[in-house]
């Protein structure tokens, strides 16, 4: 199947004066199959393929007559020179034939790029590659060095925030040393600071303008100041006497009720309670209940059986005496007597139990805290004598 086309030619002569003219069929034949590509131009953005005109024309085959002699087996060869036809390979337009040219693109050699231009833009190229290298650089020093200076400066504020914290730490416990004195250092400051009071008022009163009369009645104020300031440090000193007495019967209850502790490979602790540690967690828990005061009748009564059952195990001087104690209160308590009346029985119940504890012979944990050991105290004590006739 095709299409035939009338085509008008017209040829002219030299002077272009019109000499002959003749109509030309022109029949486009429109194949269904793919045409072998044998040449022409491939646009790679659009992928259209234009072919030669020698693949847009059939071809005929020629024959060549078999021969079999052998005149056939000796090839003759010879050099001659030939011209290919301009259809062969590309395909030009003229007068008698039309080649549409909408989709050709057009294009243009570019600039010459030659070995002077190449090594001028290798050199601009390693010239703006170092630029940039070298600012990285700077940026990366820059900021580790605002790093550093920030740090510094964290540092430093953390340190004088630090020394502020130490400073209000250490004028509370000035302030709490001269309002609570708890050691021997602490007291001696006080009196420290009272002799320079004394001193400095002596002086300012004696080099003052005021007559006798006034400077001895100032004198005595100052004297009666420092007896009241003496006195009061030495209610100071009752108070942290007592204090200190607490704290350090309760270390030593504590210390002897710990459990065993031994080092494991890993670094932990393995705790144990031995039946001395256990006996000791016993006799602080009795001790504790003792120093209670504000409980009910029935339960101080509980305290007291317990305490006395405990101290009964053993028969001496010091667990009769500490039973005779027992009973006395218990019997102070059923006549109704006031609290106030057996604080004195009270506190001398609670100490001779302590040393109930303190003895190792009915607390074993307590040899350790022993300055003398108790086998020598023992073998140093005189015999008791029989005075029975």
């Amino acid at each position: 199947m095709g299409r035939v086309f009338e085509s008008l030619v017209v040829i002219k002569d030299e002077k272009g004066e019109v000499s002959k003219k003749y109509t030309l069929n022109i029949q486009i034949v429109r194949s269904n199959y793919q045409k072998p590509y044998l040449g022409g131009f491939k646009n790679r953005k659009s992928n259209a393929v234009l072919h030669h005109a020698f693949a847009q024309t059939n071809q005929y085959k020629t024959e060549h007559k078999t021969k079999f002699h052998r005149d056939t087996q000796t090839h003759f060869e010879s050099t001659k020179s030939t011209i290919m036809l301009r259809e062969m390979g590309t395909q030009m337009e003229k007068e008698s034939l039309y080649i549409d040219t909408r989709d050709d693109i057009g294009l243009a050699p570019n600039i010459y790029f030659s070995s002077e231009m190449w090594e001028e833009r290798r050199e601009e190229a390693a010239l703006f590659i170092q630029r940039l290298i070298r600012g990285w650089f700077a940026r990366r020093r820059t900021n580790a060095l605002r790093q550093k200076k920030l740090q510094l400066q964290q540092e430093q504020l953390e340190k004088e925030e630090d020394f502020r914290r130490q400073e209000e730490i250490r004028h509370k416990q000035e302030i709490e040393r001269r309002t609570n004195p708890r050691t021997k250092e602490d007291f001696q400051i006080l009196y420290e600071e009272l002799e320079l009071w004394r001193t400095t008022e002596i002086h300012r009163i004696k080099t003052s303008n005021m007559s006798d009369v006034d400077k001895r009645n100032a004198l005595k104020q100052v004297l009666n100041k420092e007896t009241d300031l003496l006195q009061t440090i030495d209610r100071l000193k009752i108070i942290a006497n007592h204090k200190n007495k607490d704290e350090k019967i309760n270390k030593f209850l504590k210390s002897i009720s710990d459990p065993k502790k031994w080092l494991r490979t890993d670094g932990r602790y393995t705790e144990v309670h031995t039946m001395y540690t256990t006996r000791a967690k016993e006799l602080m828990d009795i001790y504790n209940s003792l120093k209670q005061r504000r409980v009910s009748i029935d339960e101080r009564m509980d305290i007291l059986v317990s305490t006395k059952w405990t101290v009964k195990e053993w028969d001496c001087n010091l667990t009769r005496e500490i039973v005779e104690l027992i009973d006395r209160e218990a019997d102070m308590m059923d006549r109704g007597r006031p609290e106030t009346s057996l604080e004195g029985l009270r506190q001398r119940l609670q100490n001779m139990f302590l040393q109930f504890i303190e003895t190792p012979e009915f607390n074993p944990e307590a040899a350790r805290f022993q300055k003398i050991p108790y086998e020598s105290l023992i073998s140093t004590q005189p015999e008791p004598q029989n005075t029975v006739q």
